[in-house]
């Protein structure tokens, strides 16, 4: 079994997908730019994922996933989205949401994003619950002042 890819390849792999999404294609300067990061590093993640067997990459050229690669991406995707939604529930704002999925998004495990995906489809069925959670993090909130 193929070890899971590491925070920083998995971030490689969102943005790559991403991009190819939005415009048919990731060069190396693109991801560059996004990410903030030199060139030479992407080249060089590119090669390692590359021979990883996540995507197909030839210098000059642009950067294509495999299976393999589209398949890693869609799931943290599907971990960004699900992370987001319950936090949109909670009320958190969007600035916040960012930083704190990007902060612990790679590090939750499979089985925790589907109890977070659940809590949230409950929560959402259950209006009056997260009506009263709400109104008890008001409580809780106005307490401590």
């Amino acid at each position: 079994m193929t070890a899971r890819p590491s925070q920083s390849a998995e971030d490689y792999l969102e943005r790559i997908h991403e991009l190819i999404e939005e415009k048919g294609y990731a060069r190396a300067v693109d991801i560059a730019h996004s990410l903030k990061v030199r060139q030479a590093s992407v080249t060089a993640m590119a090669q390692r994922l590359a021979k990883d067997g996540y995507l197909k990459y030839e210098k000059y050229r642009g950067i294509l996933l495999t299976a393999k690669g589209r398949e890693v991406a869609r799931h943290i995707q599907q971990r960004h989205a699900t992370l987001g939604h319950f936090f949109t529930l909670l009320g958190i704002d969007p600035a916040t949401q960012h930083q704190d999925i990007e902060g612990i998004e790679h590090h939750l495990s499979h089985e925790t994003v589907e109890l977070i995906a659940d809590l949230a489809a409950f929560l959402e069925n259950n209006p009056a619950t997260l009506n009263k959670f709400r109104a008890s993090r008001r409580s809780a909130a106005s307490d401590k002042i």
